[in-house]
């Protein structure tokens, strides 16, 4: 009997150790903590990756109430096309991440254009707008699309004359502080104004570079690190709305000049701006010709090293990635989308 209760208490105190045992398994020493920690520290002092801050609002265009309730009107308004039929919001929906979902646009004669609708989420954070960055302000970019005679197809010295007989017109111009009333000059800026609303920037990316160390998953950390490291995204994406604002031709093979046709230059042939990534989960397809469905799919066509224009890049390589390391950075992707705010069509002047 004696035996029997020693090897019992044996059996316990055994037991106890394991237990013990068990519960000093903390994050303390578990690898993979340990490893994501190391992680977090590396991220957080990488002086590339920055929150997004306010957007740049030029001194000669503030944007007052009375500015932004006129550039919505002018941005909603398809009086602003030669047909009365297409504005600003043709081709940048809501809905649809402000572009139209399309792998391009559809242009004013209902033929294919050249390339995808970029989106004006962020757009106000560039240092250029369009895809060959030809418009060195939002202010510019606004009037392109306007008189392009393949988008809108309205000469701007005409639109100036229909929006003057439109009645309630002139007044909003004034009442906007425009004194010298309808001018090409004010709607560019009227229209930049109000697409500087269209911001994403509150992100889970955002608050974990903030400090909150939870705002990302484990996942989504993994996919940071990625990001920075073995996949060289941080190359061309980084810095405020992660876009180093410069042109790479990425490898699509495409008759598209892209930067070259601005610039002249042979070196520049088929470069495009880098894009930002605030809100991509809301404006597929993906590249400057839509060719590409889905982050995955994007993610897949870096990973193989781009395609073979002859003037692609040389920092457009094969990344070898793991199908698991590929689900990460697409993770971490996704984590950028935010929730884009959501502008409706307002009352136009006089339209009852």
């Amino acid at each position: 009997m004696m035996k029997k209760i020693v090897l019992y208490g044996t059996l316990l105190f055994l037991l106890s150790l394991g237990l013990v045992g068990c519960g000093s398994s903390d994050a303390s020493t578990d690898p993979n903590a340990a490893e994501l920690e190391e992680m977090i520290e590396r991220l957080l002092s990488n002086n590339l990756l920055v929150p997004l801050g306010d957007i740049p609002i030029p001194a000669d265009n503030p944007m007052t109430q009375e500015v932004l309730e006129l550039g919505q009107i002018l941005y909603f308004d398809p009086r602003l096309s030669g047909n009365n039929e297409r504005s600003c919001m043709t081709c940048h929906i809501p809905e649809l991440g402000y572009g139209d979902a399309r792998a391009t646009f559809e242009k004013f004669d209902g033929s294919d254009g050249p390339r995808n609708s970029p989106t004006v989420i962020n757009s106000g954070y560039y240092t250029s707008n369009f895809w060959d960055g030809r418009a060195a302000s939002l202010e510019e970019q606004a009037l392109g699309p306007i008189q392009d005679p393949g988008e809108m197809n309205q000469p701007l010295d005409e639109l100036i004359v229909k929006l003057k007989g439109i009645d309630g017109y002139e007044e909003l111009f004034i009442n906007a502080g425009f004194e010298d009333g309808i001018t090409a000059v004010n709607i560019g800026k009227a229209i930049a104004a109000f697409e500087r609303l269209v911001v994403v920037k509150d992100t889970p990316y955002d608050r974990f570079l903030q400090g909150d160390r939870d705002a990302l998953t484990a996942e989504e950390i993994r996919g940071l690190d990625l990001f920075t490291s073995k996949a060289s995204c941080i190359t061309c994406h980084q810095g405020e709305n992660l876009s180093d604002n410069l042109f790479h031709n990425i490898g699509i093979e495409s008759d598209d000049k892209g930067r070259a046709a601005v610039t002249g230059n042979d070196s520049d042939l088929g470069a495009i701006r880098t894009p930002g990534l605030y809100g991509l989960t809301h404006t597929a397809p993906y590249m400057r010709d839509g060719s590409i469905a889905t982050l995955e799919d994007v993610v897949e066509y870096y990973n193989r090293g781009g395609d073979n224009h002859p003037n692609k890049s040389g920092l457009i390589n094969p990344l070898n990635l793991t199908d698991a390391e590929k689900a990460d950075l697409v993770a971490f992707l996704r984590a950028l989308g935010g929730q884009p705010p959501i502008f409706t069509k307002p009352e136009l002047p006089g339209m009852n």
